[in-house]
């Protein structure tokens, strides 16, 4: 199966390479960035060819997609955005994704996260089809949660200290998205 590649006005999202690997320790070394994600700073540009070889790994086996994001003008890879886990069976997937902070508020992330919003919802030919996209945000990642709202996700409730990371437990906030809910953004 071919990874796919998604074009919007901005950007294009398509599968990361080891080549990438720079630019992806720029992104995930920046504390601003891993502040209320489930991984540590990066030391080391071994770690981002290990996210690489996993988030490729994860498509390989049809449990998940992660794409590049990249500035359609430039190539310069910004970000990463997908989904996380991909049930096929259950027609739900759970999205995922951090942008280099250089550009934040910017409205990439929400470009980014609409086209592959639409394209889970409608293109069942990757790993079939979803009716049910979910975000979790720990409390306090107000700019995260904007984004999901901005799409239509609807918070549906607080779980309790349902993340560990970092030597603690976090609490999650849990946003849902259903397809019909999509189609009237």
């Amino acid at each position: 199966m071919n990874f796919p590649k998604i074009k919007t006005s901005r950007l294009i999202l398509n599968q990361l390479e080891n080549e990438d690997k720079n630019a992806l320790f720029k992104i995930f070394s920046d504390e601003k960035v891993v502040k209320f994600y489930d991984i540590d700073v990066f030391e080391s540009e071994q770690q981002s060819l290990e996210l690489i070889n996993f988030f490729n790994k994860r498509f390989a086996g049809k449990t998940g997609i992660r794409w590049a994001i990249r500035d359609k003008d430039t190539g310069e890879l910004v970000g990463t955005c997908g989904f996380n886990s991909w049930n096929t069976n259950m027609k739900n997937a759970t999205i995922g994704y951090e942008l280099s902070s250089c550009y934040w508020g910017s409205g990439l992330a929400s470009e980014a996260l609409s086209a592959i919003i639409q394209f889970a919802f409608y293109n069942d030919t990757l790993f079939g089809q979803v009716y049910r996209i979910q975000g979790d945000t720990m409390l306090g990642n107000t700019a995260s949660e904007s984004v999901l709202r901005k799409l239509g996700f609807k918070q549906e409730g607080i779980r309790r200290s349902s993340g560990f990371w970092k030597g603690k437990f976090h609490d999650l906030k849990c946003f849902g998205l259903i397809k019909p809910e999509f189609e009237e953004v």
